[in-house]
């Protein structure tokens, strides 16, 4: 097995849906990224042996997003590019597959990451409809068109609305949040209080220059005004005006808010992956490279979204670590009451035995090491391109901070986890 590192990240600037790049397909999102990646990094596109991008919502005329955002980008067409998918993991999913494939000799470099343009998203007619119009393929003649016609009903008409839903429960990730915020005690007041102190870290990102650098401005056709900033971020928001807020998911007894949940989001996220070998014959000194990994699934009735903490258990004992061991946390905010309800449990003895069969709690994330630039619930979350993102803010601060170890967590629908461990490289 070859040592992976990763050389540099980039991302687009993260905007709400239906805003700036509301005119663009997924596929000219990641390219943007791509190129960004290809530019400040300065690799020959040439070299680059694949390329690997999750995405959830998928347009038909691009399913393999990865391929055209390459292409777009001027990768050759002799590098094979696939894309992937798992929720909210997918770029996770997409670097730990760079991962493997380098790792096992397959190739020697990989561009990894995801791209998210929810302003896209394809809605199309209900199942009725959509059955219908596909038979009218094997209509022939006057009589059959006819026929066709006359079946159609103004109900056929109405389109299918897209909903960020659990397929098997039915229920919005909302309101499944609500669920786990309630059963692991995350009050109101503590969801707005996080919420609040991630737009302020973001904020102050921006304006102590440090966000700026994992950013690749856009421009876009045909006025060509560049994108240098998240959207999304609310420096000068307060607890007071978050409390004012109504509950948006369980109208009567929720917790959630519009603010205190992360926001539909646009956006596109890379990493350039190496072996080590070839970053050093290249001349490349690495940021990091990929210590371990691990994927999780639980119970999608009770525990949709606590893949963080199935995951960084399972990581941390597998590796014979403990949370004083990492220097950085980068953790995925779906919600506040997710992330709350996540170190809830992880600092539960009871979720410990019952849970992960083990003696004792996992214990308590330092707030100093954990999203001190922001997360999601201010950033942004493109479905997509989030662990991109984790992943490239994850080793810059390892650089920044002189730390070694820097863990990665996210949760996803269909309950999911998912977790890594990057370590800061040093040339042995």
């Amino acid at each position: 097995m070859r040592k992976v590192v990763i050389i540099e990240g980039t991302r687009t600037p993260f905007a709400k849906s239906g805003t700036d790049y509301a005119d663009l397909m997924s596929y000219q999102l990641a390219s943007y990224a791509i190129k960004g990646l290809l530019i400040k990094t300065g690799i020959d596109p040439k070299l680059i042996d694949r390329v690997i991008m999750g995405n959830v919502i998928s347009n038909i005329q691009t399913s393999n997003v990865a391929r055209e955002a390459s292409l777009m980008a001027g990768i050759p067409y002799t590098s094979p590019c696939n894309t992937v998918t798992q929720a909210c993991i997918s770029a996770n999913r997409a670097i730990c597959d760079g991962y493997a494939e380098i790792a096992i000799g397959k190739a020697d470099i990989i561009i990894a990451g995801g791209v998210e343009n929810s302003s896209d998203t394809p809605i199309g007619f209900r199942k009725p409809m959509r059955k219908k119009l596909f038979n009218a393929q094997k209509l022939r003649g006057i009589g059959d068109t006819l026929k066709f016609i006359f079946s159609l009903r103004p109900s056929d008409f109405y389109p299918g609305k897209p909903a960020i839903a659990e397929f098997l429960t039915g229920r919005t990730m909302g309101l499944d949040c609500d669920i786990l915020a309630s059963k692991w005690h995350a009050s109101r007041a503590e969801q707005d209080i996080f919420a609040v102190r991630s737009h302020q870290l973001a904020a102050a990102g921006f304006r102590d220059n440090i966000l700026q650098q994992e950013i690749t401005e856009v421009s876009i056709a045909p006025n060509f005004v560049p994108v240098k900033v998240d959207n999304g971020i609310r420096g000068d928001t307060s607890i007071e005006k978050m409390a004012g807020l109504k509950p948006a998911f369980d109208k009567k007894h929720g917790t959630l808010t519009a603010a205190n949940s992360s926001f539909l989001t646009d956006g596109a996220a890379c990493v350039l992956m190496m072996s080590e070998e070839k970053a050093l014959e290249l001349g490349y000194t690495p940021k990091a490279s990929i210590y371990d990994y691990v994927f999780t699934g639980s119970d999608l009735e009770n525990e949709l979204l606590l893949g963080p903490a199935y995951a960084t258990a399972k990581i941390l004992t597998k590796n014979k670590m403990s949370l004083s061991d990492i220097d950085v946390f980068e953790y995925h905010e779906a919600f506040a009451g997710q992330i709350i309800a996540n170190m809830n449990a992880l600092n539960s003895d009871e979720f410990a035995r019952e849970k992960l069969g083990l003696e004792k709690k996992i214990g308590t994330i330092p707030l100093d090491k954990m999203n001190i630039h922001g997360g999601s619930l201010s950033i942004g979350h493109p479905f997509g391109a989030t662990g991109a993102r984790l992943v490239t803010t994850a080793m810059n601060r390892l650089e920044r901070e002189n730390g070694r170890f820097a863990l990665i967590a996210a949760c996803a629908a269909g309950a999911h986890g998912n977790a890594i461990i990057l370590e800061r490289y040093t040339k042995n």
